[in-house]
């Protein structure tokens, strides 16, 4: 099996953040229960745990204590860039930075999410960039 990426986010309002990833970015969901969602797009997962919602032993009451201590830019690669975008925007979502090539030969577009997270989302590199 080839390897996937799988992150974890904790939200301050879990159904906003369902409604950007299900809605903006076409994720789905793939399992709900009360305090947490599992969303998937291809072979991106994301698990994210309602903040301060306890689930088993593990208390999430502070959003700041699973923070790491540098921050994190998520990367999607896509196969139409510009559908991507058009998609995105007429959703209703404000960008960060509009479709543009960077120094490093890749095009590109950022938002945040509604928690803050940073998202980049270019089209398929090729191999070895």
């Amino acid at each position: 099996m080839p390897a996937r990426v799988r992150f974890e986010v904790f939200p301050a309002d879990l159904d906003k953040c369902i409604a950007f990833y299900t809605g903006v970015l076409r994720f789905t969901t793939v399992q709900r229960k009360e305090g947490y969602v599992y969303l998937q797009r291809d072979g991106i997962f994301i698990g994210a745990v309602q903040s301060g919602f306890e689930l088993g032993d593990l208390q999430r009451a502070d959003r700041s204590s699973r923070r790491p201590p540098t921050g994190v830019e998520i990367v999607i690669e896509v196969d139409d860039l510009e559908a991507e975008r058009n998609w995105i925007v007429d959703k209703g979502w404000t960008l960060d930075a509009d479709i543009k090539l960077q120094d490093w030969g890749l095009r590109d577009f950022r938002l945040t999410d509604p928690d803050g997270f940073y998202l980049r989302i270019t089209h398929h590199s090729p191999e070895g960039q």
